[in-house]
């Protein structure tokens, strides 16, 4: 038996004025499967990424989540975005920033969840003592680790990775492939990689859609796809590996 899914799109398209976004996309993914996204800037990777969290509504075609319904649950559908300032608050400490998300969930005050936040920090490779530091006194590999915490927090069922390493050194970019998908093993998200790193999408994904102009060109395993690129356009981004 198949996992279930928690993301379908069917027939999805999106336009804005003239402007064709998505066109006709449709892809599903299973509980603990990594579909990869890629593309040159423009395709309509970061639409399809939008769609996929509910922050916006298609122009046609249907989108189902988790356990088949037309919107999100509370937490169950999160993102890691390539720059962790964009989901930090500066004036938060570590705890307080990764509790958040699951107090806006479950309520209360962020230090009713402090422990909670201790034990995730800990399954990202983060001490105890990390809970107390501010941001800015973070490399960007822990920002990014911080930014993982926030969004495992609240056990989602699906996360999208939105260029969740490019930002980082090589070396840190490894690291944080490694946790990914130890996480992902652990917990059984699935998860929608968005990516310009054809390389790190080959160390992460299970299949990979290409992207091109907004329509999906090619959709396939991501073993046949490195190793057999079947549309003209996947064998010319393979050509930058």
């Amino acid at each position: 038996m198949s996992p279930e899914p928690v993301l379908e799109l069917d027939a999805v398209s999106v336009v804005f004025k003239h402007i064709t976004a998505m066109s006709d996309v449709s892809f599903r993914i299973a509980a603990g499967e990594t579909l990869g996204l890629v593309g040159e800037s423009g395709s309509g990777k970061t639409t399809t990424g939008s769609v996929a969290l509910g922050l916006r509504k298609p122009t046609s075609g249907t989108v189902r989540f988790p356990y088949g319904g037309r919107r999100t649950r509370a937490g169950e559908v999160q993102a890691v975005l390539q720059n962790p300032h964009w989901s930090l608050n500066p004036r938060l400490t570590v705890a307080d920033s990764v509790a958040e998300p699951l107090a806006a969930v479950e309520g209360g005050r962020l230090r009713t969840h402090h422990q909670a936040a201790l034990r995730i920090l800990d399954q990202v490779g983060l001490p105890a003592s990390f809970g107390e530091r501010l941001p800015h006194e973070l490399s960007g590999g822990q920002r990014q680790r911080v930014a993982i915490a926030r969004a495992l927090i609240t056990r989602p069922k699906f996360i999208v990775l939105d260029e969740a390493v490019s930002a980082l050194d090589v070396s840190v970019q490894a690291q944080i492939l490694n946790l990914l998908h130890d996480l992902q093993t652990e917990h059984g998200f699935g998860a929608l990689f968005i990516s310009h790193d054809l390389a790190a999408v080959r160390y992460l994904a299970h299949r990979v859609a290409v992207m091109r102009a907004g329509a999906i060109v090619e959709l396939a395993d991501a073993h046949r796809f490195y190793a057999t690129p079947q549309h003209p356009y996947s064998r010319q981004l393979l050509e930058t590996l």
